[in-house]
């Protein structure tokens, strides 16, 4: 775990709290006493906690920024972040990122926040992030704001030509030999609209997400149509092993 994500989850948890000890953020994120103690002075210089004796407070009056993803509440959390660590080395400066909707997604967002890189994205949580942390370029692709699903989805298909990236990252419920199944249709749809607008596609899932076959959802894309995938070291070997055949570079984390 990077310092920023560290942080990011610091913050968070005393949020939730209230408070928090030094005993506690040494034990939460395996880190030294000295990490913990210059942790502390780091974001209580930021203005984003309040130090005090052993620890630190929330910042009272200030409303924690909600996110949909923590340690607590998403499975395979640690596997997520480690995908989304290793997705954002792929990201070079100035380039162009398009970020769809999906926990993993998000985690990456949040690397890549602060970076010399424009984010493009429909996933509302995301781009409230992004904002609310100043990232430089942040692009909402427009549309009507769907509350269930938590992104924008656009009526009218030809606007997402105005839309172009480097790289293209998204998630789906299954991956298979054959490709990459979404059960949410209506995002699914509204990814589609720019897939053809980006140079690369990178699909970002954890390894229980990696499977012989779908048994719900729609096909997102063959795989023949993903040049890279990134999901963690427990994956099926057999279908790992497959979709490399198929031409697509696989990383493991």
């Amino acid at each position: 775990m990077n310092e920023i994500t560290r942080h990011n989850e610091i913050v968070a948890l005393v949020n939730e709290k209230g408070m928090v000890k030094v005993t506690e953020l040494i034990a939460n994120f395996s880190i030294s006493p000295a990490t913990a103690r210059r942790d502390i002075t780091k974001l209580n210089q930021e203005g984003r906690v309040i130090k005090v004796r052993n620890g630190i407070v929330r910042l009272e009056g200030i409303k924690p920024i909600w996110v949909p993803i923590d340690s607590n509440n998403t499975d395979h959390y640690h596997e997520k972040a480690r995908i989304a660590i290793r997705a954002a080395k792929l990201c070079r400066s100035d380039e162009n990122i398009v970020i769809n909707c999906g926990s993993t997604a998000f985690l990456l967002g949040r690397e890549l926040c602060g970076k010399n890189v424009s984010i493009i994205t429909n996933y509302f949580p995301l781009a409230c992030y992004l904002i609310e942390h100043d990232h430089e370029n942040v692009i909402i692709m427009g549309g009507l704001y769907n509350k269930t699903q938590n992104i924008i989805l656009n009526p009218v298909a030809n606007i997402t030509n105005s839309y172009a990236g480097k790289w293209m990252f998204t998630s789906g419920k299954t991956l298979t030999p054959t490709g990459l199944y979404k059960n949410e249709i209506l995002g699914a749809v509204a990814e589609q609209q720019i897939l053809e607008q980006v140079e690369k596609l990178v699909v970002v899932v954890d390894s229980s997400k990696i499977d012989t076959k779908a048994n719900s959802g729609m096909l997102f894309c063959p795989v023949n149509k993903i040049d890279i995938l990134i999901t963690g070291k427990q994956a099926n070997k057999e279908v790992i092993g497959c979709i490399k055949d198929q031409g697509v570079e696989v990383i493991l984390v």
